[in-house]
């Protein structure tokens, strides 16, 4: 029986690069959306010319009731989780006097608040099963931190500190939980980041280039697979790097 994959935030550049791995690699994909509806159904018909079976639907992973309808809608198409990427988050530049509450209460709710419902719905799948495979997306910021970023820094700071503390709660079942921390990558969300500064950031990159969604996919895959069994709340950079 093949494996399912769920994946929030499947529709934007790592998302999708993140299922276009695994259904070519033979799972079954969950792909979660929340306003990229045609973008989300392209990508579903990408994948099934792979050959992958794919769920397709919206899901605000800061409702717990939304995510729960999903994973059981999930369960029931393909009768297992067996890998969980909480991938879906939002960016927000601004000087930290600027933030207000609003800004404050999003971006904690979608980046931090996201991961905590997703994982909480999940586990009592794995936990029965005795396995699984959780991959928790942060960033470099998350590791050293921001200018202008303050309380997006300090959300994917918060994500990884949650997956080293459930790492080990759960590694009595057989359940891994790591977490992958890119750098600058060509998505969508950085588009609005002009070719002057880039170049700048490229500068200060040991690599000297910006990454690919495909570079970060490869590793979630590499961490939901039978070669990382051993391997559970560990942070790894994809950033050129960046964080040495």
């Amino acid at each position: 029986m093949s494996k399912t994959v769920v994946i929030t935030g499947a529709s934007g550049g790592i998302g999708s690069a993140i299922a276009r791995v695994f259904a070519k690699n033979g799972w079954n994909a969950a792909i979660m959306y929340l306003n990229s509806e045609t973008e989300a159904f392209e990508l579903k018909s990408e994948l099934e010319k792979y050959g992958a079976s794919v769920y397709c639907d919206r899901c605000d992973v800061t409702d717990s009731e939304q995510v729960k309808m999903f994973i059981k809608n999930t369960e029931k198409e393909f009768g297992r989780v067996d890998a969980l990427i909480n991938n879906a988050g939002i960016a927000m530049q601004k000087l930290f006097c600027d933030v207000t509450d609003e800004d404050y209460d999003r971006i904690f709710d979608i980046n931090v608040k996201g991961v905590f419902n997703c994982c909480k719905v999940v586990l009592p799948y794995m936990i029965n099963n005795k396995s699984g495979k959780i991959v928790n997306v942060s960033s470099m910021w998350g590791i050293c931190g921001a200018s202008c970023e303050v309380h997006y820094s300090a959300t994917k700071a918060a994500v990884i500190g949650m997956t080293k503390a459930l790492a080990k709660e759960v590694a009595p079942s057989s359940i891994n939980v790591n977490c992958v921390a890119p750098g600058l990558i060509d998505t969508k969300m950085n588009s609005n980041i002009n070719k002057e500064d880039i170049d700048l950031f490229v500068e200060e990159i040991p690599l000297m280039k910006i990454g690919k969604p495909d570079d970060v996919a490869q590793m979630v895959y590499f961490l939901c697979s039978e070669k990382s069994d051993y391997i559970t709340g560990q942070v790894f950079s994809v950033d050129g790097g960046m964080v040495i």
